[in-house]
């Protein structure tokens, strides 16, 4: 394991973070908030701590999708454990375990909260918070690789680590050029949004932190209402960039390009487009006896995007809605977006390829001797994607059903407890019941809020990164390198 440089890529992490909460301690000095000196000393420290970090360059650059994950894995863990300080200092969110909670659910682009009263905050706190979904969005990491080289050719394997997804694929050539291009795609799709909102009458601030949200597909807003509040046309603005911040970001390059071809192999994207369509149309025929005509067709195609592309905002409380669409919406919490998206959930692609496996299995039952494989993507599925696929949502399903179990220790009922894990793990915000849309996650106690903290970043990193910081023989091997390294000093000095 090459330690040297995952300690080297987290000095860079690091600094990355401290750069942008130095910013949102910038807007609390634009705005004369005193909070903005907590933001101005932890981003000091962390900057420190970097530096010390990258004091010295490893020999050895090359690592595997091992290091990739770890480095990952600990990036993230560090990220939210340092992000959360700005909130305790300040006093605008006391509790420790509330502002990791907090954090965690900005990195991870979940969208749930702790919070009763967002209003009350501090410019530069509300900042902070979207700003951590624009950088959670796309992933931290993968912003490293597109601005600065870090390990040549072993870059795939942090954007495997990090990236949403079955698979990733480099889109040119060369990573930092494919990291730099997904960049550029992402943030020029946010700045469109955010031209858009000011053209709506809304003020900068307010603006640039719901792009920040919609881009990361995050959800955390700066009103109590979350958008419900707003126009309709702003409303359409949201609904509109939440869809399109779902799809793979592999295909806007290829239409960019007028690559045509290979955009149009991009069959997830009609699949999901096909699954929010008719989501949409089933909720509309539902809820048009409760909303007129234009404002059923706004709210059905705004919760279908919010919840599928596990974005979190929202435009009605559809916790009061039938018990049928609170299922199909629910579903949709499980599926999520496309892989190479900012969305969350199981992803499109990896139900796609389960439905296809199991068809698969029927017609094994009724040919034999024949020879079936599946295809998607224009290629042949190799056995190993469908067992990562079935493997991943294994796991997937022990994780949550153990969650769930542990939340329940509090006694609640079973439809908090289910859709809050369901909420957390998929990256959503929202759940139903206590943990509706006009509700919170305050009223949980610390260890509910360490579970669902361990599942919102879990779930953004795709399981397996987390996971294998508590797999024991990692650190044994970590142990066992250091004492090797120590006793060929110790040898080399004699």
């Amino acid at each position: 394991m090459n330690a040297a440089m995952i300690r080297y890529i987290l000095g860079y992490v690091l600094e990355l973070e401290s750069v942008l909460i130095a910013i949102s301690g910038g807007i609390g000095l634009i705005y004369g908030e005193k909070q903005s000196i907590a933001y101005f000393i932890v981003a000091a420290v962390e900057l420190a701590v970097g530096l010390l970090l990258k004091w010295k360059k490893p020999k050895d650059n090359v690592f595997y999708l091992k290091e990739g994950c770890i480095m990952t894995g600990l990036g993230w863990a560090l990220m939210s454990l340092i992000g959360c300080l700005p909130f305790v200092i300040s006093g605008e969110i006391p509790g420790f375990v509330d502002a990791l909670f907090e954090t965690a659910s900005g990195l991870s682009t979940t969208g749930s909260s702790i919070l009763t009263d967002v209003e009350s905050l501090a410019h530069c706190t509300l900042f902070w918070r979207s700003l951590t979904h624009w950088i959670g969005g796309m992933g931290i990491l993968v912003f490293l690789l597109a601005i600065m080289p870090l390990a040549g050719g072993s870059n795939i394997n942090v954007m495997r680590a990090e990236s949403p997804g079955p698979s990733v694929d480099k889109i040119v050539p060369k990573m930092k050029q494919s990291a730099s291009i997904l960049y550029i795609l992402y943030i020029a799709l946010m700045v469109i949004e955010f031209i858009l909102l000011l053209c709506g009458g809304m003020d900068w601030f307010e603006a640039l932190t719901l792009s920040f949200g919609t881009a990361g597909t995050g959800g955390f807003g700066v009103r109590n209402d979350s958008i419900a509040g707003y126009s309709n046309y702003i409303q359409w603005i949201i609904g509109v960039f939440m869809m399109l911040f779902g799809v793979n970001f592999n295909f806007y390059y290829y239409l960019v390009l007028r690559k045509w071809g290979k955009a149009f192999e991009t069959r997830e994207v009609f699949y999901y487009i096909g699954i929010f369509a008719v989501a949409t149309l089933l909720i509309f025929l539902d809820i048009r006896r409760i909303f007129p005509g234009g404002d059923a067709i706004r709210h059905s195609f705004f919760q279908v995007g919010a919840v599928m592309t596990t974005t979190g905002y929202a435009t009605a409380d559809f916790d009061l809605w039938s018990s049928a669409t609170k299922w199909i919406l629910v579903s949709l919490m499980f599926c999520g977006a496309c892989a190479g998206s900012t969305g969350g959930g199981i992803k499109v692609a990896r139900i796609v390829i389960l439905f296809k496996a199991v068809m698969r299995e029927f017609r094994s039952y009724l040919h034999p001797h024949g020879v079936s494989k599946i295809r998607f993507e224009g290629k042949t599925v190799d056995d190993s994607v469908i067992k990562s696929v079935l493997v991943y949502i294994a796991t997937f399903t022990f994780i949550f059903f153990a969650s769930v179990f542990l939340v329940s220790l509090e006694g609640r009922d079973f439809t908090t407890n289910f859709t809050a894990i369901a909420a957390t793990l998929n990256n959503i915000g929202p759940g139903l019941s206590q943990v509706g849309p006009t509700c919170n996650y305050s009223s949980f106690t610390a260890l509910s809020k360490l579970v669902m903290t361990f599942d919102m970043l879990a779930g953004r990193l795709e399981l397996f990164p987390i996971l294998l910081l508590f797999y024991p023989s990692l650190w044994k091997e970590a142990v066992e390198q250091h004492k090797a390294v120590r006793s060929r000093k110790a040898r080399q000095q004699q």
